[in-house]
């Protein structure tokens, strides 16, 4: 035991220095084993892996306009629509898998009731996606 060992000679002092013998020791083989695994791995085993290919469905739904004139008439796609057709062609939309995007345009003097009834007619009938479209001001 090299740590703690009193030392014969001087009495009662304990001795104050590691033993490196052992830890050389234990890096050497642990250097041996390191030198003898690594060539081991890299042989691999060929496998003959099936290929796939990975392309991906690329299936973008549809995009339905929805307008609303100053006078507050809807117009889906450009043409002009009363609120009862609305409503028979938001049911057939949202019924369509995937679900074509709604996207309301509303006219900067239309009233807000009328595009809240648009909106309130898109829930009903099973809407699930509803984004808004607007002009940007340019910047002067």
């Amino acid at each position: 035991m090299a740590f703690g060992t009193l030392d014969e000679d001087s009495g009662d002092e304990v001795m104050n220095e590691i033993n490196m013998t052992p830890l050389v020791d234990v890096m050497l083989v642990l250097l041996i084993i390191f030198i003898i695994t690594v060539p081991v791995m890299k042989h691999s085993v060929n496998v003959d892996l099936p290929r796939a290919s990975n392309q991906p469905e690329d299936i973008k739904p549809a995009t339905v306009r929805l307008a609303i004139g100053a006078d507050g008439k809807y117009f889906w796609n450009g043409e002009s629509i009363s609120d009862e057709q609305l409503e028979a062609n938001l049911k057939t939309e949202a019924a369509k898998d995937p679900q074509p995007d709604l996207h309301i345009q509303g006219d900067k003097e239309v009233r807000y009731e009328r595009v809240a009834q648009a909106m309130a007619t898109a829930q009903r009938a099973g809407v699930r996606k509803i984004g808004f479209v607007t002009d940007p001001v340019a910047a002067k």
